[in-house]
C-alpha cells in the first residue's frame, strides 16, 4: 500500500497540490489524469523521490521495487540489447559474481551463484530482452546497433524497454505510447495486462487506458479524485457529478445534440455494415460520457471549405520508399468524403505515403492525379519542430492569412486554449504538447479539403485529444490517418487500408479485427518473412541442372552434412545424459534427510553439481540448436 499524507506539491512558485491524501493499494492499476501542466509527471517524481514535497510525506512499503521510464536517454556505444540488459542491476551483478568466482576457481560459490541465477529465471534473460525489443518494433538486426545510432523516437522505446526489463512491485509509466505505433501500442497493453504488480500509468489513449487500468485519480482544482473502473467509466461518473450544475447540464445537452445530428449523418452515407456497426457503437457511447468534457478549454472546428470538390485523388499504380519500393502497386482513389485509416507495422510506408501524398517527397514510380481544386492539410510530428521558433501564435497565424484580423486570430486561438497573453509568448518557450496544438492550429486555419494526419494525438491530453475527436467528427473534408489512438481511428475513420509485406490492400474489418489478426502475428516472424519477400523479388531466375551437376551437389550435400549429423546425435546424448543426472539430483536434493547436519557436505557437492550441470545443459542445447540451423540450411 501506497500513502500519500496531506501533501503539497508544487513547480516553481505554482501548486499543485495542497493538502492532498490518496491511498494506492497493492495491484491496483491506476490511470493519472489531468490536463497538461496540472502536475501528473511532478506526482511521479515525487513518488520516485526525485523532488521534494512542501508538506506532508508519501509512505511506501520496505523493500518495494518500483521501476519507471527515463525521460532521456544519452548517447551511448552499448548496444540496444545490453542496455535493456542492463537495466536488471541483479541479473548483472550475479554476472559478474559468476565471472569472478570462474577465475577464483570458487566452485562451491558458482554453485551457489547458479541457484542465484536460476531463481530470478537468469538463463532465459536475453531472450526475455530479445522479445521486449521485438515486441516494440527493433528488427532483430537492430539488437545490436550502438544506442547512439538511434533517433530520439526510439530512445524512448528503448527506456520502455528498460523499464519493463528491471524486476518491480510498482511500475510507472509516464506516457508510454508516445512514439509507439498501433501494433506495439497494442502489444504493449497485452504485456501490462499480464503484469503482476501495481501499475501507474500517465496516457492520452483511452483505449489503452480502458484496456489496463482499474482505477483512475484525477488532477482536479489543486486535488486529487479518485474512482473506481477505467477511463470510460470515470467519464461517466464525473459527467454525473457535474449533471448536478444547471450551466454545465445545459451545455451537456447541446452537446449530445450534436452528436446525434454526426450519427444521423453517418448513418445516410454508411456503406460497410460492420464498420458502420462498430462506427455507430463508439458514437453512442461518447453521447454518453460528452458531458464529462462540457468543461474542457478546449473548442474548435475546421474553417469550411472555400471550394468542394467530389474528387480529389487518384493513385495509379503508385510506387514509395526512398532506394528501393517500400510499397509498389498502390490504387487508391480520394473523394471528398473518403476518411480513411492506414495500418500496418512500423518501417511499413504509413509516413512515408503521406510524406508522397503531401509532395514532401518524391514518388518511385506510378501516378498521382490531384484534382486542381485539392488543398492538403497535412500534419506530422516533425512538423512541430518546425514551426518558427521565435514567432508568437498571432504571427503564426497571420503568416498563413493576412486578411484576418487580430480579434478574429484570437477568438480562434482560445479553441486551442491559447488566451490572454500567451498568444503573443514566443512558440520557443512552449511546451511540446503547446507546439502540436499550434500545428494543428496551422493545419485547420488553411482550409484544407483532405487532411493528412500523422500521429496527430502525440503530445496532447486527453482533454485535447477528445477535442480534436469532435473536430474531425464535424470536419466535411476528406482525410487519411495515421494513428495509435484507436479512440479517434474509430470515430472518424469510415475505412482501413494496411500495408504488410510491401502490399498496400483494403482491411476488410474493424480495429477489433485487426486486434485480433496482431495477435495472431510476432514480430520475429514479420521480420523473417518481410526478408524473406525482398530477397524473392531481388532474386534472379536459377538455370537448371543437368543430371550431373545434381549428382555432385547431392554428394556434396551428404559429404558436409556427415558430421553436422554427427555431433548433431554426440549432443542429443549428452543433453540426454545432462538432464538425467539432474533428475537424479533433484530427487535427493528433494529429500529431506539430505538437509541434515551430517549430510551438509554432500549437499554442497550436490548443488554445486547442480549449478554446474545447468550450465553445461544450457551450452549443449545452445549447441545443438546452432547445428540444427546449419543442417536446416541444407535441406
Amino acid at each position: 500500500m501506497i500513502s500519500l499524507n496531506n501533501i503539497m506539491l508544487m513547480r516553481g512558485s505554482q501548486i499543485l497540490l495542497r493538502n492532498v491524501s490518496v491511498v494506492i493499494h497493492k495491484g491496483q492499476r491506476t490511470g493519472i489524469i489531468g490536463r497538461n501542466g496540472c502536475g501528473k509527471t511532478s506526482l511521479f517524481r515525487a513518488l520516485s523521490g526525485e523532488i521534494a514535497l512542501e508538506e506532508g510525506e508519501i509512505e511506501m512499503p520496505n523493500g518495494l521495487r518500483s521501476s519507471s521510464m527515463a525521460q532521456e536517454t544519452p548517447g551511448s556505444k552499448r548496444s540496444a540489447l545490453d542496455f535493456i540488459l542492463d537495466a536488471h542491476t541483479e541479473f548483472r551483478q550475479l554476472e559478474q559474481s559468476i565471472q569472478k568466482a570462474e577465475a577464483d576457481g570458487d566452485d562451491l560459490g558458482l554453485a551457489e551463484l547458479f541457484g542465484k541465477l536460476e531463481e530470478i529465471d537468469g538463463y532465459d534473460i536475453s531472450h526475455r530482452a530479445e522479445r521486449l525489443l521485438s515486441g516494440l518494433g527493433f528488427a532483430v538486426e537492430e539488437f545490436d546497433q550502438p544506442v547512439s545510432s538511434f533517433s530520439g523516437g526510439w530512445r524512448v522505446r528503448l527506456n520502455l524497454a528498460a523499464a519493463l526489463m528491471c524486476p518491480s512491485d510498482l511500475l510507472m509509466l509516464d506516457e508510454p505510447t508516445n512514439h509507439l505505433d498501433l501494433e506495439a501500442t497494442v502489444w504493449l497493453e497485452q504485456w501490462l495486462q499480464n503484469y503482476q504488480g501495481t501499475i501507474l500509468l500517465i496516457s492520452h489513449d483511452r483505449t489503452f487506458l480502458d484496456s489496463v487500468i482499474n482505477n483512475v485519480i484525477s488532477f482536479d482544482n489543486g486535488g486529487l479524485e479518485v474512482y473506481k473502473g477505467n477511463y470510460s467509466s470515470y467519464e461517466r461518473q464525473r459527467a454525473e457529478r457535474m449533471a448536478l450544475q444547471q450551466a454545465l447540464y445545459e451545455k451537456q445537452q447541446r452537446r449530445k445534440s450534436e452528436i446525434e445530428s454526426f450519427v444521423r449523418r453517418f448513418k445516410a452515407k454508411a456503406t460497410k455494415a460492420k464498420q458502420a456497426q462498430s462506427r455507430l457503437k463508439e458514437l453512442n457511447r461518447m453521447q454518453d460520457i460528452a458531458p464529462a468534457h462540457v468543461d474542457s478549454p478546449f473548442r474548435f472546428q475546421f474553417p469550411e471549405i472555400d471550394e468542394p470538390s467530389s474528387y480529389l485523388m487518384q493513385m495509379d499504380a503508385l510506387s514509395i520508399g526512398f532506394d528501393t519500393p517500400l510499397v509498389e502497386k498502390i490504387e487508391l482513389s480520394v473523394g471528398s468524403e473518403s476518411r480513411f485509416g492506414l495500418l500496418g507495422f512500423n518501417g511499413s510506408g504509413k509516413s512515408t505515403l503521406l510524406k508522397v501524398l503531401a509532395g514532401q517527397m518524391q514518388q518511385l514510380g506510378g501516378d498521382i492525379i490531384r484534382s486542381k481544386k485539392l488543398k492538403i492539410g497535412y500534419f506530422a510530428q516533425h512538423q512541430v519542430d518546425e514551426l518558427d521558433q521565435q514567432a508568437t501564435p498571432i504571427q503564426l497565424i497571420q503568416k498563413e492569412e493576412g486578411n484576418a484580423t487580430e480579434q478574429q486570430i484570437r477568438d480562434y486561438l482560445g479553441g486551442f486554449d491559447f488566451r490572454g497573453t500567451r498568444v503573443n509568448e514566443t512558440i520557443k518557450n512552449f511546451s511540446g504538447g503547446e507546439k502540436a496544438r499550434l500545428a494543428l492550429a496551422k493545419v485547420a486555419w488553411q482550409k484544407p479539403n483532405l487532411l493528412l494526419l500523422d500521429e496527430p494525438t502525440n503530445h496532447l491530453d486527453l482533454e485535447m485529444c477528445h477535442a480534436l475527436t469532435v473536430a474531425l467528427q464535424q470536419y466535411q473534408g476528406a482525410m487519411i490517418v495515421v494513428s495509435h489512438d484507436r479512440h479517434l481511428l474509430v470515430n472518424t475513420v469510415d475505412e482501413f487500408y494496411s500495408i504488410h509485406k510491401g502490399v498496400f490492400a483494403e482491411f476488410k474489418g474493424d480495429l477489433k479485427d485487426y486486434e485480433k489478426w496482431l495477435s495472431t502475428q510476432t514480430f520475429a516472424a514479420y521480420e523473417e518473412n518481410e526478408a524473406q519477400a525482398k530477397n524473392a523479388k531481388s532474386a534472379a531466375p536459377k538455370p537448371k541442372l543437368d543430371k550431373k551437376e545434381k549428382r555432385q551437389q547431392a554428394a556434396d550435400r551428404r559429404e558436409k552434412l556427415g558430421p553436422l549429423k554427427k555431433k548433431e546425435k554426440s549432443l542429443e546424448t549428452q543433453i540426454d545424459k545432462l538432464q538425467k543426472r539432474l533428475v537424479t539430483i533433484e530427487s535427493s536434493l528433494a529429500d529431506e534427510a539430505m538437509y541434515l547436519e551430517e549430510n551438509k557436505i554432500e549437499l554442497n557437492a550436490l548443488i554445486q553439481e547442480q549449478g554446474a550441470l545447468k550450465s553445461q545443459l544450457n551450452a549443449a542445447e545452445e549447441q545443438w540448436l546452432e547445428v540444427l540451423e546449419e543442417v536446416g540450411s541444407y535441406s
